[in-house]
């Protein structure tokens, strides 16, 4: 099978061996296909305008013919979001994102310049991807399941809760992510946890406008 170009976006340069991306990108690359993991100017002190820029750069170079798809982390989720609520160029749209872990709106932190408020824009959205979904860890601190839920009813989109999750980052167990590796291939929902047993724990998924 041919695999879609993978645009993976996180807030840190270098997340780490453990983080899950980094263990995404080489399963991807083991199997051809073509990954692409930006590196943002100053991430110690982001600016949303030049990250903005950035990642449009390296959507506008990405090749269409096998498909394109985006996995977004944290604050790179974030950063997504600001991307599908501003100017729209159609060469720049992506049939699928998955949005991990996205700080809840109220969720605040003084270095991220400009990325506050975070835009909930479900047109802009569907503009930017073809299909976008949501998933976050039942214990987040950083984005409670009440805050994600309205994220996901805002924007219109899908929202799997994913037990005992965290923030979806190495402290909570996420390194080797077979699901993700999934969702890519083939685009399969619901989420599931890392590590997932033949009994999983139950996890909850909201529906759409849910």
């Amino acid at each position: 099978m041919a695999w879609p170009y993978v645009l993976l976006v996180h807030e840190d340069p270098d997340p780490g061996p453990r983080h899950w991306q980094s263990w995404l990108a080489g399963q991807l690359a083991r199997r051809g296909a073509l990954v692409d993991v930006p590196t943002f100017t100053d991430p110690d002190r982001p600016v949303r305008d030049t990250w903005l820029t950035e990642l449009r750069e390296h959507l506008a170079v990405a090749p269409a013919a096998a498909g394109r798809v985006v996995l977004a982390h944290s604050w790179g989720a974030t950063l997504w979001l600001h991307h599908a609520a501003g100017r729209f160029d159609r060469g720049l749209r992506v049939e699928r994102v998955l949005l991990v872990a996205p700080p809840a709106p109220r969720c605040h932190r003084a270095e991220m310049v400009g990325f506050h408020p975070v835009p909930l824009d479900p047109a802009g959205l569907r503009r930017a991807g073809g299909h976008t979904r949501l998933v976050v860890g039942s214990d987040d601190p950083a984005c409670p399941v009440a805050d994600a839920a309205g994220m996901a009813r805002a924007l219109g989109v899908d929202l799997d809760v994913l037990p005992h999750g965290g923030h979806l980052d190495p402290a909570a167990g996420y390194g080797a992510w077979p699901a993700a590796l999934d969702w890519v291939r083939t685009g399969a929902t619901p989420l599931r946890a890392a590590g997932q047993t033949a009994t999983p724990l139950p996890e909850a998924r909201f529906r759409r406008g849910g």
